[in-house]
């Protein structure tokens, strides 16, 4: 088969990419002909991308995108309009594929695939990453207006949502919305982003990039430091504490790094905020780590994501805010960790206090973590559901 895999967001094509489509596209290589189509441009970076430095075992096909200074602006938008309008010119010249995988968002690159894939009777499977236009209206959020601003955005989602021929998505939450518009299916495929345990547990078996003081907790967070992410809630949470034991440890980079670094500064607690690192690098870091924590501000459209695939397979307890139901049920089914109420400094702190002073309850939820790892989140088994849809199983 000649498989077409669409996804404007892959990574960096590296030895250590974790990347979902890469991951997907590589265990199809080994029986078809696979395909990926990406951006020239690297959202994560913000630069246009470099020839991968290994060869891969399928065709990686970078398509002109003018790229974007910041994650929400108005150049983004014409920068997305623009590559959807690139892919489609490069399939109209490209021979027709067998099936098309398709990453959803953005939506004009898609929006335009699903409508070429409807009128040559191609085989249309989308792949939910993200609730768009509801993870912008989160940030631009004015009643009334925000919905007329967004309503065109939702229309092209939903034409995107009810021409596909298979639904999955890394949540179920994702997988209801597109279905709730689709009547050419009933039924939709939830795999969690997920990661390679294996991949996981090697990397992290690596000195860490800092050096643990024995009478350390360490608290991580790993992701984006954007308007989605509530450090701010986090510092204050330690900050109430005031516990000379404890630093907050925070692997990534984002619009708001500088503000969270002087509100910790203002706020006097131990903290370390080590940029954004290699996936090999994180790992390691995370797994010398004692518990982690996942603060997402209220009301937004994140499920399931990836952070959550990692926490789980560092095997350390997570304290939770975020609101999705979803992701809520499994920290509590799990018994992995605590769910605290939303933008509550001090119930977190509450928390995050029972596990530094009891170390078997922390060793207990982190093994319930783990497991919840292998069952849920293990890309060499959980990715073969993802497998059996694109060749029609």
């Amino acid at each position: 088969m000649d498989i077409l895999i669409i996804s404007e967001f892959c990574e960096d094509f590296s030895l250590t990419d974790n990347d979902r489509f890469l991951y997907l596209a590589k265990k199809l290589a080994d029986n078809h002909d696979v395909e990926i189509v990406t951006s020239s441009f690297r959202h994560t970076t913000k630069s246009q991308r470099e020839k991968p430095a290994k060869e891969w075992p399928i065709k990686i096909t970078f398509i002109k995108e003018p790229g974007y200074p910041k994650n929400v602006c108005l150049k983004r938008f014409w920068s997305h309009f623009v590559w959807g309008r690139n892919v489609y010119q490069y399939l109209k010249n490209r021979k027709k594929p067998d099936v098309v995988y398709c990453a959803v968002p953005s939506l004009t690159g898609p929006n335009l695939v699903a409508k070429y894939s409807e009128k040559n009777n191609i085989r249309f499977i989308i792949d939910v990453q993200d609730l768009w236009p509801e993870a912008f209206q989160m940030i631009i959020n004015i009643p009334v207006l925000s919905n007329i601003m967004f309503a065109p955005f939702t229309w092209i989602a939903n034409g995107i949502y009810k021409r596909a021929d298979e639904i999955c998505a890394v949540s179920d939450t994702y997988c209801q919305r597109a279905l709730s518009v689709n009547k050419r299916t009933n039924r939709s495929t939830t795999v969690f982003l997920g990661t390679e345990l294996a991949t996981f547990d090697s990397f992290a078996k690596n000195k860490p990039i800092l050096e643990k003081p024995e009478e350390e907790i360490w608290i991580a967070y790993c992701g984006t430091l954007g308007s989605s992410y509530d450090i701010t809630c986090v510092i204050d949470a330690l900050a109430e504490l005031n516990n000379p034991q404890i630093r907050l440890v925070v692997m990534g980079d984002g619009p708001r790094k500088e503000e969270f670094e002087k509100h910790a500064e203002e706020k006097k607690i131990k903290a370390s905020f080590v940029g954004r690192l290699s996936y090999d690098k994180m790992c390691s870091l995370l797994a010398h780590c004692d518990i982690t924590v996942n603060p997402i501000v209220h009301r937004a459209a994140q499920s399931i994501i990836n952070k959550h695939a990692d926490y789980a397979a560092s095997g350390l307890p997570v304290v939770n805010t975020q609101e999705s139901s979803e992701y809520r049920k499994l920290v509590t089914s799990y018994h992995m960790g605590f769910n605290c109420e939303n933008n509550n400094a001090k119930d977190l702190a509450a928390r995050i206090q029972e596990l530094v002073n009891d170390s078997e309850k922390r060793c207990l939820l982190g093994k319930n973590a783990r497991k919840c790892a292998e069952e849920k989140f293990d890309r060499g088994n959980t990715y073969q559901l993802l497998v059996n849809v694109i060749q029609g199983e």
